[in-house]
């Protein structure tokens, strides 16, 4: 099994990255995929989940409007659209993988790509 994160870089305040997570091991459409990150000294915080179909998403509070989550399942690839960037998005950005019938089933992460927003 294997989640496989890109895209991360460095972008300027107001700027726009798109990340993409490549599954691989598992049948990727019976999983929910989230992306989830974590700063220097805080909580890994979730971001955004998309369920295996793609039908429904959801995001934290602090990305709305502003983030995109998205999946191809004939690709097994989960994207995150960020837009419109911030100082405090500043994180290193993991996906997960979670079987759509139970966590038992399957969980899965990847090992994150380092998003750093900065002038």
């Amino acid at each position: 099994v294997q989640l496989v994160e890109s895209g991360g870089g460095l972008v300027q305040p107001g700027g726009s990255l798109r990340l993409s997570c490549v599954a691989s091991g598992f049948t990727f459409s019976r999983y929910d995929m989230s992306w989830y990150r974590q700063a220097p000294g805080k909580e890994r915080e979730l971001v955004a989940t998309i369920t295996s179909s793609g039908g429904s998403t959801n995001y934290a509070d602090s990305v709305k409007g502003r983030f995109t989550i998205s999946r191809d399942n004939a690709k097994n690839t989960v994207y995150l659209q960020m837009n419109s960037l911030k100082p405090e998005d500043t994180a290193v950005y993991s996906c997960n993988a979670e079987h759509t019938i139970a966590t038992i089933l399957g969980y899965y992460w990847g090992q994150g790509t380092q998003v750093t927003v900065s002038s």
